[in-house]
């Protein structure tokens, strides 16, 4: 065997000793598990409208978008789409991207033209991570959730930095001090972008999102990126934000450029999902009961759990293997839960990870609370 696949199967070996191996498990067509381990969490992926409007898309435009956006992958759906985000959101424009993590990457590598400094949350997504590291600025990653810090790191700073944040993080669910932020940023000339994948179509009057819901849309310094891959039920990213830094992406943004554009039937699909969301009060209100219900549960069994600020909710695990065998242990019985363990978790330590999906019924929701306690390490 080559010297570098023997290398391979060396660190193979050494995640396996330390429990982090990972495995694809295809899922079928219309499977019973109950999904507290997918970030559906308005039941939208399977909604009548959304898949309506895909099929109607897809007979029109074919299967692919067949090429970038420069070049034939734009469409009617592209834009309406990109109309509807943007006054959704209360910003000036928007810009589709095919995925979450490629609008990430785009947002933070922009910053860099106006920046020149990346002041990063600890808790951060990996794509805002892989976008700090591509953005060619310094970076100062601070501690998780403290605003105090970045006062700090931007009163020694004499340029202009950006403060990249989650507004809901991935992992563990809780929510950024948005408005303390923003109130800081604006104190010192920075720019404030904010990841709000997890609280969008969560959180606001109308799903806005977090940014929203903390007062700061339209914000002329205020970025806002979001995939379309998880209340929304599709898939696809997003940024919003002043009509110059949205120009500047179409002119610059390599993930943007250089990539192919999301098939225009899962645009439509989105758009659909949009339309759903901003009137789904029923839905986010269910969401709200069942993780309250969940996080109330599992404290009541010795879970230091609080209660989520949208969807996710974090129980920690003794540690790696324990929580691998958790998690397989629940989906032997019929729930899929989110297993989540290093170097997905930004502090080192092992936990589940459970959504809340508004579209699982009560029966099922009821059934998987009980299975996640018994199967417990």
């Amino acid at each position: 065997m080559a010297d570098w696949l023997e290398a391979l199967d060396r660190l193979a070996h050494d995640r396996a000793k330390a429990g982090l191996t990972r495995q694809l498990r295809p899922r079928a067509a219309g499977d019973s598990v109950v999904d507290l381990a997918g970030n559906d969490y308005l039941g939208l992926s399977d909604h009548p409208r959304v898949i309506g409007a895909a099929r109607q898309a897809l007979e029109a435009y074919g299967l692919g978008a067949t090429g970038s956006r420069l070049v034939r992958g734009s469409t009617g759906a592209h834009t309406d789409l990109e109309d509807s985000l943007a006054g959704w959101l209360g910003a000036d424009a928007a810009l589709v991207f095919s995925s979450g993590y490629l609008a990430n990457l785009a947002v933070v590598r922009a910053a860099g033209a106006v920046c020149d400094l990346v002041v990063s949350d600890a808790y951060n997504h990996a794509s805002l991570i892989d976008g700090c590291k591509i953005s060619g600025l310094p970076v100062r990653v601070v501690p998780h959730n403290d605003p105090a810090a970045v006062a700090a790191v931007l009163a020694a700073h004499p340029g202009r930095a950006a403060v990249v944040t989650e507004s809901v993080f991935s992992v563990d669910g809780d929510l950024a001090p948005l408005a303390a932020l923003h109130e800081i940023t604006s104190a010192h000339g920075a720019l404030l972008i904010v990841d709000d994948a997890h609280a969008l179509g969560l959180l606001g009057p109308s799903g806005e999102g977090g940014v929203a819901a903390a007062g700061l849309a339209g914000r002329p310094d205020v970025i806002v990126t979001a995939t379309l891959s998880k209340a929304l039920g599709g898939a696809g990213g997003v940024v919003a934000g002043p009509g110059q830094f949205i120009r500047h992406l179409v002119d610059t943004g390599r993930s943007f450029i250089y990539d192919t554009a999301p098939p225009p039937a899962v645009v439509a699909g989105v758009l659909a999902a949009v339309e759903v969301a901003r009137a789904a009060g029923d839905r986010r209100a269910v969401l709200f009961r069942r993780g309250a219900l969940l996080a109330a549960t599992l404290r009541g069994a010795g879970f230091p759990t609080r209660d989520p600020a949208a969807g996710v909710l974090s129980v920690p695990a003794p540690g790696p293997e324990p929580a691998v065998a958790w998690a397989a242990d629940c989906r032997d019985r019929g729930v899929a839960v989110g297993c989540f363990r290093p170097p997905s978790t930004p502090d080192g330590s092992s936990r589940l990870r459970l959504t809340v999906n508004a579209g699982v019924p009560e029966q099922d929701f009821a059934r998987a609370m009980t299975v996640i306690l018994e199967c417990a390490p």
